[in-house]
């Protein structure tokens, strides 16, 4: 149980988010098609997946799928990179795309560098560097 294998979001317009996250952020997958049911990508480690909110809220309940709401669900994802310039880097990147960047890159409390920027279902996705981040051989962080 000590593992996460996939993480799911559920997008409201998967075009959109395809663009986003495929072309713009260029997260590599082997789906060439703009508009899938589903599409997986081929991310170090947990995989990352978009899948049609309202499909995934049936899918969890068909008889009454859980409610769907705006705004902070109390979760970010997070992007940790190994030099300080990075977090500039992909914060362009994230802008180019078409995120909104909710926090500019700044200087935090533990010795780090940080930014959040949103994707366009509203998702909050942090970019950190730390002066004492280590990576494993496949660029997965090391606690």
């Amino acid at each position: 149980m000590n593992r996460i294998n996939i993480i799911c979001m559920g997008v409201r317009d998967m075009a959109r988010s395809i663009r986003f996250y495929r072309d713009g952020l260029g997260f590599e997958t082997d789906e060439m098609a703009d508009n899938p049911t589903v599409i997986f990508f081929n991310t170090a480690g947990t995989k990352f997946e978009l899948y049609p909110l309202m499909l995934l809220a049936e899918d969890i309940n068909p008889d009454n799928p859980p409610a769907l709401s705006n705004g902070f669900a109390g979760i970010t994802l997070a992007i940790n990179v190994k030099e300080k310039k990075e977090v500039d880097e992909t914060i362009k990147m994230a802008k180019a795309a078409g995120a909104t960047i909710v926090k500019e890159p700044t200087n935090v409390f533990w010795g780090g560098y940080h930014a959040y920027f949103s994707d366009p279902d509203g998702y909050y996705w942090e970019v950190a560097w730390g002066p004492d981040f280590q990576y494993d051989e496949q660029n997965m962080i090391v606690f």
